[in-house]
């Protein structure tokens, strides 16, 4: 399959160091923000989180940031899937928000946490019914025989739990990415796309780069 045909350049914008803001949280709020209000993306709180395995082996999937402080990103899961073993293996992670309609890309990476349980309860009874008994019903990245037999097991629980409170299964909760690095990259004429790094130094002060392309 041949795709030279499909390329374009990248003339939105541009990125300047005088326009970045010093500290990368507020540069990410400020990018999130616009990609929030130019409505041309599906989910802009959707992105890629990269986890390693104890064997060293990389696994992607898109996650949902469901909050952001100074602290970190926030995204929630069963502990017991895939990504919750490996990160009980290995808590570094990745992130990659791809905002492509707006040219701009964003990568963080640094160390997960679980937060803590009284949070991840409010949050859990704060979803749609449908979404906690999903949650209740799901075994996730476990094998199962069928759909049928996962919907069943929906419904029992609907059944189940009618007119009652849904208890928060006790392997769900949530994650929070605590970084030490972001890239932040818009994309630029002649393939010569602008990229910005920031990093943590050992005083703990951010340190801002600009990479080549």
């Amino acid at each position: 399959m041949k795709l030279h045909d499909e390329r374009r350049d990248y003339e939105r914008a541009q990125l300047r160091r005088s326009v970045l803001n010093d500290d990368p949280f507020k540069q990410f709020e400020s990018w999130f923000a616009a990609a929030k209000e130019a409505a041309v993306l599906p989910d802009p709180t959707a992105f890629t989180l990269a986890t390693v395995n104890a064997q060293g082996q990389p696994h992607q999937r898109i996650v949902l940031m469901k909050d952001l402080d100074a602290n970190g990103f926030v995204f929630y899961t069963n502990y017991a899937s895939q990504k919750g073993h490996d990160l009980a293996a290995n808590n570094k992670a990745s992130m990659h928000f791809s905002w492509l309609p707006l040219e701009q890309q964003v990568r963080i990476e640094g160390q997960v946490e679980k937060v803590d349980r009284a949070v991840s309860e409010a949050y859990f009874h704060s979803r749609p019914r449908t979404s906690q008994l999903g949650a209740l019903a799901s075994q996730q990245s476990e094998t199962i025989g069928s759909r049928t037999e996962l919907e069943q097991v929906y419904h029992d629980l609907t059944e189940r739990y009618e007119g009652k409170t849904i208890p928060m299964p006790e392997s769900w909760g949530g994650y929070r990415v605590c970084p030490d690095y972001f890239e932040f990259w818009q994309g630029g004429r002649f393939r010569l796309h602008d990229r910005f790094i920031y990093q943590r130094d050992a005083a703990g002060n951010w340190t801002i780069e600009r990479l080549q392309p």
